[in-house]
């Protein structure tokens, strides 16, 4: 190993680097902070709470959510060691409580799914050589392959046989807790009603009556419970991991037919991609022809914020498998369909779901005109009218840096009503929300952001420890998102300044640091690429910083 040794004099380092330092301390010891209170001596997690059938695995996984990230970007050389032994022990634990077949999600939707495998894909990327972890990515990805015995991929018709799926195969269905979905299910009620075209149920009132919470419930089971749906998408950065080690065609080709036949079904729905597809392979076979309503779709509960996230997703992974840049037109339709459909108008005086993450990311500006636009579609039109969420198009830019892309994320800025450049102290679940600052900073009109978000990052971390040294809950007590609540693991900062890369697609995206077209073959289909004028700064964006 070259030893170099530097030997002229400098000046005082500037803020920013003393900031990135102490955060990386800070860090170092808020991680041990959270193990001691929340984990057992081997490693699981001390819960002794409520489970629900089908849901809640990745609650588990995610209580560790940035921690191998952390370690890649120059966290302490135990953290990695401890993050193996935390996804064992939590794995272990699942399977006991009935969630997991053969180390992986028994059957679950690829939403929640995907939320939990960032915390292995983060761990297969920090230790490539672990034979071990080498070998469930592997074998996870068969599961999904044609001729598996899991079952969950019919090549006949090119789609996924169920919304729930996993290492138990497809299963058919939804969560036994739902099979009697009435009013009493308080949560759910911001997002309306799971199906509209159920005889005697227009309003979600109608559900506090017995037998019509029944006839939801079963009409779920049979509608929502089978064929492929959009966010199935996501099971392809199960492939993408597993190609990443050998190269191994098998993962490429089943990606790609996957994607294909998603593109072919989008091209036949005027270039917007459906959210559903039948157990005979047709779309809209179980919601009387119409292309949206399928489970974690365009009606229902969360529209673009699922459905966008898969399509980035797997147009990603379509990228990094096939070299192919127009493996993102899934996402660039659906973003340019919707966001063109935006009206102008503030946040506090709009109705929506999302309203809490708007309050953190925009504070008091929720009460400025900006651009809305509709996240869902349902059979009397587009509905839920929300700011554009910036990590959908700055993953479609930074995955080839395209002019057009840029293009957009631009005519996103202009059209806002906000100001791009406010650096505001929050941490939302996605431990994201900050990209409009940052874009602003790499435009050139932000130059104080690297100090800005590092402060915000220290800020946050203090934070959660608070919160840790308060927390009187046991483990009975605890809701299951208590541990997302309190982890002071945060990288997003730390991605932006040292790897000019964006927080990752936190429903299932792998995190490359770099171009994902920065080698590309000449027979490459793609769009022209635009370099950005910051590209040749000298920033702690450019190089990784200490």
């Amino acid at each position: 190993m070259t030893t170099i040794v530097a030997t002229e004099p400098l000046g005082p380092p500037p803020a920013w680097a003393v900031l990135q330092r102490r955060l990386f301390d800070a860090l170092d010891e808020a991680w041990r902070v959270y193990q001691a209170r929340y984990c057992a001596p081997d490693g699981t997690l001390r819960y002794s709470g409520r489970v629900d059938s089908r849901d809640g695995a990745d609650d588990f996984y995610e209580a560790f959510t940035g921690w191998p990230v952390l370690y890649r970007l120059g966290g302490s050389a135990d953290l990695l060691t401890a993050a193996k032994r935390h996804w064992e022990a939590v794995t272990v634990q699942l399977a006991k409580l009935g969630f997991i077949v053969d180390e992986f999600e028994r059957g679950y939707d690829w939403f929640h799914i995907g939320e939990s495998m960032t915390f292995f894909y983060s761990l297969c990327a920090a230790a490539p050589a672990d034979p071990v972890f080498r070998e469930r990515a592997i074998r996870f990805a068969e599961l999904y392959l044609p001729g598996s015995p899991s079952g969950n991929y019919d090549p006949a018709i090119r789609a996924i046989r169920a919304p729930h799926n996993g290492g138990g195969g497809p299963r058919y269905g939804i969560n036994e807790s739902w099979h009697d979905y009435g009013a009493g299910l308080t949560g759910m009620r911001p997002y309306g009603l799971p199906l509209e075209d159920v005889l005697t149920i227009r309003v979600w009132d109608d559900l506090a009556d017995p037998a019509n919470a029944r006839r939801m419930g079963q009409a779920m089971a049979e509608r929502l419970g089978r064929g492929d749906v959009a966010v199935n998408l996501a099971a392809t950065s199960l492939a993408a991991n597993a190609w990443l080690y050998d190269r191994d065609d098998r993962f490429r080709d089943w990606t790609v037919d996957y994607l294909g036949a998603w593109a072919q079904r989008t091209a036949g729905n005027h270039d917007l991609i459906p959210d559903n597809v039948g157990p005979t392979g047709l779309v809209g076979e179980l919601h009387g022809g119409r292309w949206f309503g399928g489970h974690y779709g365009w009606t229902w509960p969360h529209g673009l914020h699922s459905v966008g996230m898969a399509v980035c997703v797997a147009g990603l992974n379509g990228v990094l498998l096939d070299h192919d840049l127009s493996w993102l037109d899934l996402a660039r339709h659906a973003l340019d369909h919707v966001c063109g459909m935006g009206v102008r108008a503030a946040v506090d005086d709009t109705a929506m779901t999302m309203r809490s993450r708007w309050t953190a990311e925009l504070g008091t500006e929720t009460a400025v005109p900006t651009l809305l636009a509709p996240i869902r579609r349902g059979v009397r039109g587009w509905f839920d009218y929300q700011p554009p969420q910036l990590s959908l198009p700055i993953w479609v830019w930074q995955a080839g840096y395209c002019a057009q892309d840029w293009e957009r994320l631009a005519d996103l800025r202009r059209r806002s009503g906000y100001d791009w450049r406010i650096v505001r102290d929050f941490r939302n679940k996605e431990d994201a929300g900050h990209e409009a600052p940052w874009l602003a900073y790499l435009a050139g009109d932000n130059p104080d952001y690297p100090e800005q978000i590092l402060r915000v990052a220290l800020s946050q971390v203090q934070r959660r420890l608070d919160l840790i040294a308060r927390d009187v809950d046991g483990p009975a007590d605890m809701d299951i998102h208590h541990w997302q609540r309190h982890n002071p693991v945060t990288t997003e900062a730390l991605l932006q300044l040292t790897t000019g890369t964006p927080q990752g697609l936190y429903n299932g995206g792998l995190l490359p640091t770099e171009s994902l077209t920065a080698t590309r073959r000449p027979a490459d289909r793609g769009c022209p690429r635009m370099w950005p004028r910051w590209s040749t700064r000298s920033s702690p964006g450019a190089h990784r910083s200490t």
